[in-house]
């Protein structure tokens, strides 16, 4: 039996709207309807990019509430639950099934990180403890571990996990996942590789680029899955500055700081991260200015 696809195309890993300490409602209200507005095709909230780690669990799951009820089922909305501690991840992925998210995004263990055993049995318990849909989040970058194919093989075994956010960058482990687990769908990590990960069927993208493109991010998947792959290989080398100069410093520096540029209130990053430096700063402003953005 096929598994149930979250979404198709472009889903933005939302940064959280900070003021000081507290998460900005009205400014992630805004947000919420300019992504709808702009055909954004479903919302991440609370993973990376929204700094879930510095969120205590009442924000954390505050955050979903409001978007799930934000977006009043517009817009597919996906809840970053992940965490280190297995009975934490379990505690925070049934709150957020309980609040009406529609899947959930779940990252490998990080620092205490976890051999594939235990990465097959922290996310087996996590899958057993709800009934939405689960997407596996593999970037080693951020967590010093990666799932490997075998480890796919038996978790796609679960009926409710059903795709990985692949960011490894590693195209080839890609190839592999598709060719060797093919009941899971698969979602680029990386906006820079949208269209290659496309081509070996993946389904979109959890994107950071759409957090100051979200049109054309969307246009992108949109053409490939359209079959104008020719459109999508423009675009996707048309944006390729864009995209890694979002990551000129660790995310989601950059891409807050350019929202703020452009005028969207994604008010300020928390400790530890902190401002780009003033280089960094003004090569940001300049790429961001041969895209019209500001």
């Amino acid at each position: 039996m096929a598994k149930t696809l979250p979404f198709t195309g472009s889903a933005v890993a939302l940064v959280t709207p900070f003021d000081g300490n507290k998460t900005n409602y009205d400014a992630l209200g805004e947000l919420i309807e300019w992504h709808i507005a702009n055909s954004t095709d479903a919302i991440v909230i609370c993973g990376t990019t929204g700094e879930a780690s510095t969120m205590p669990d009442e924000e954390h799951i505050a955050a979903i509430e409001y978007t799930v009820k934000k977006a009043a089922g517009r817009i597919k909305v996906i809840a970053g639950t992940g965490s280190n501690e297995t009975a934490h991840a379990i505690v925070l992925s049934k709150e957020a099934e309980a609040v009406g998210a529609d899947g959930l995004l779940q990252v490998t263990p990080y620092y205490n990180k976890a051999s594939q055993k235990g990465l097959i049995a922290h996310f087996t318990a996590i899958a057993n403890a709800v009934k939405i849909p689960i997407i596996l989040y593999n970037v080693p970058s951020r967590t010093g571990v990666s799932i490997s194919v075998p480890t796919l093989k038996e978790l796609a075994k679960i009926e409710n996990i059903v795709a990985i956010k692949e960011a490894s960058g590693n195209i080839s482990y890609t190839a592999q996942v598709a060719a060797q687990v093919p009941e899971l769908y698969i979602y680029s990590g990386n906006d820079d590789m949208i269209v290659p990960v496309m081509s070996l069927g993946g389904k979109g993208v959890i994107s950071v680029l759409a957090n100051v493109c979200p049109k054309q991010t969307h246009d992108m998947c949109r053409a490939y899955l359209d079959g104008d792959c020719a459109k999508a290989t423009r675009m996707q080398l048309e944006y390729l500055e864009l995209c890694n100069k979002l990551f000129i410093e660790v995310n989601p520096i950059p891409v807050k700081t350019a929202m703020n540029l452009m005028g969207k209130n994604a008010g300020n990053l928390r400790l530890p991260l902190t401002d780009m430096e003033p280089a960094n700063l003004e090569s940001l402003k300049a790429t961001m200015k041969k895209y019209n953005l500001i």
